[in-house]
């Protein structure tokens, strides 16, 4: 009777482990079921930017997307549904079907140890935010720009709203071009005279003032402050052209004055450089400043200097993107998704970074070949990211003031501006998978 309830015992545990092994190959089959829908990002995708654009709107309503790295150039993988596939069809986006077993054999391809490439699974739609002036007009930034043709929504922030703390509403904020140091973009040589010019000075200030500061440029040093807690509180701080250097230097000159006395009243500290505090920027070290307010320059982080622009040739001026490892650094990989490696330069106010003034821990993601040009870096600062990325607008060469707005879709397939919209995805992975 014993050796009989043994064997029956015996009999069940072997019945219920075949049932458990069954169950666990169900799910096993089902993760590869659902037919996908695949978004190519290489030279057969039609629509690039917009492209990003669904796949945040899958990610707004819920749908998980696969960001294939390095897999035809940074493809994205989505359960294939009639509202994505339509939707694509709307936008103008290319997308192929796949088979569950196509799915499977491209992601076993990815998976293998011989291939620079990995799976990224996108889970929440970034909440985007942009740090505007009022009155501003999208074209008057690439990011806004991109936002805009990609029909991604975001939300317009000033100093109010950053020094009342609703950054917190934020994953991810863009620094429009604005000039953190309170000298009001350096175009005093150029342009003092110009209505333009006249009436910002005057809108800034009239802020400063309703917010309980002396100086615009007090103000935007507290400004500056309050981002960088953002992104030590786990924030993706992304900034082009002008808002990079200056929002370094505003960090670095916290405690001393470098504004001259048509910017704030009253004459700069005479110490100024002596007292910059290089530990408290984010990406520059050891750069020296432009005291001359003449001159369209903060500083020599800048390549070239921007006044006067140097003669260059559009047609040779490109830099190159570095490749990373996508199994073992995925957020570089994420940011230089491309379908080229090789992107057309374009200026800005700030064109590009000397390199021996970057920071050692920074990550270079992108340079101009034999030359001490940086165009693209990345770093970490507490729990949070930041990226600066040179120049203005990468389909407008030379922008200039009151130069007509760049019409994306005309250049649909803008690598430099993939770059942008690699940003503003990128808030969306799994965090596990951000760390660098």
């Amino acid at each position: 009777m014993q050796r009989m309830n043994f064997f029956c015992v015996l009999t069940f545990g072997i019945c219920r482990l075949i049932v458990i092994v069954q169950f666990l190959l169900v799910c096993a089959l089902n993760a590869f079921s659902q037919q996908k829908l695949l978004i190519p990002m290489d030279a057969k995708q039609s629509n690039h930017l917009k492209a990003y654009g669904i796949g945040f709107w899958a990610l707004e309503h819920g749908v998980e997307i696969d960001w294939l790295l390095n897999y035809r150039g940074g493809s994205f993988a989505i359960d294939n549904t009639n509202e994505i596939a339509n939707e694509c069809r709307i936008r103008g986006v290319s997308f192929e079907e796949m088979s569950a077993a196509a799915a499977a054999e491209i992601y076993g391809t990815i998976a293998r140890d011989d291939n620079n490439q990995d799976v990224i699974r996108l889970e929440k739609a970034p909440k985007v935010g942009v740090y505007v002036p009022p009155g501003f007009k999208p074209w008057d930034d690439a990011v806004t720009l991109a936002l805009e043709y990609a029909e991604i929504p975001y939300k317009k922030l000033w100093d109010d709203e950053v020094l009342q703390g609703k950054l917190a509403q934020c994953d991810w904020l863009h620094l429009h071009h604005e000039d953190f140091t309170g000298q009001y973009g350096k175009f005093y040589g150029s342009h003092r005279n110009s209505a333009w010019y006249i009436e910002q000075q005057i809108l800034y200030e009239k802020e400063a003032k309703r917010l309980g500061y002396k100086k615009v440029s007090e103000e935007k040093k507290a400004v500056a402050r309050a981002i960088k807690d953002f992104v030590g509180s786990g924030g993706f701080m992304f900034a082009m052209c002008s808002a990079t250097d200056s929002y370094d230097i505003a960090l670095a000159a916290e405690n001393t004055d470098i504004c001259d006395v048509m910017f704030d009243g009253d004459p700069s500290d005479r110490n100024a450089q002596q007292r910059l505090d290089y530990k408290k920027t984010f990406a520059f070290q050891d750069f020296t400043l432009e005291m001359n307010p003449f001159r369209y320059e903060y500083s020599d982080i800048d390549i070239p200097p921007s006044d006067p622009v140097p003669l260059r040739d559009p047609d040779t001026d490109y830099f190159t993107l570095f490749e990373f490892s996508a199994k073992y650094d995925p957020v570089p990989t994420m940011l230089t998704q491309n379908h080229v490696n090789i992107i057309k330069g374009f200026m800005g106010q700030t064109t590009a970074f000397k390199k021996r003034l970057v920071k050692p821990n920074v990550v270079i993601l992108a340079e101009r070949e034999g030359t001490e040009e940086v165009r693209y870096l990345h770093g970490n600062y507490g729990r949070g990211t930041f990226t600066f990325y040179g120049g203005h607008d990468p389909e407008d060469y030379q922008h200039a003031v009151g130069d007509p707005p760049t019409d994306l879709a005309l250049h649909k397939n803008s690598p430099g501006y993939r770059l942008i919209l690699n940003n503003i995805l990128f808030p969306a992975a799994k965090k596990k998978q951000q760390k660098t």
